[in-house]
């Protein structure tokens, strides 16, 4: 059977206007641009998702390696009268966001884990832990 043709009146042009500017190719290029904006954010988001629960926060960061933690969240010389000795590890970023939900992190007591959350709290950029830090801060993080 031979193919039927539809008459040109039957269907819209594709760059029809459609009173505001806006051509129906123009909107589905939109539509299309759109769509594979969603596929390629979601993976990103579930990846970030997914490195918020493992990365990690060493209290304190490299560059203040040997120090106490007081109960602000200040680093302050080994053996400081009301300090805490640093952790054993790092910490995830899962145990650090269940702890500021009203958790405790591991291994430690009402002070420790006082002083350890202080000092995630006063983490800044160029710190060991603040990118962890902050992607914790982030909605849906």
């Amino acid at each position: 059977m031979p193919p039927r043709s539809v008459p040109d009146d039957a269907m819209p042009s594709v760059a029809e206007d459609d009173g505001n500017g806006v051509t129906s190719r123009r909107a589905l290029m939109l539509g299309a641009l759109g769509a594979s904006t969603v596929v390629a954010i979601r993976p990103a988001l579930a990846q970030t998702a997914g490195s918020v629960l493992t990365c990690e926060i060493p209290i304190p960061d490299q560059a203040r390696a040997g120090s106490y933690i007081a109960l602000d969240g200040s680093t302050v010389p080994a053996r400081t009268l009301f300090s805490f000795a640093p952790p054993s590890r790092p910490y995830t970023g899962e145990e650090v966001r269940r702890a500021l939900q009203g958790g405790m992190l591991p291994n430690t007591n009402y002070f420790s884990n006082q002083a350890y959350l202080n000092y995630i709290r006063r983490l800044q950029r160029g710190q060991g832990g603040f990118t962890c830090y902050a992607s914790i801060q982030m909605p849906g993080g």
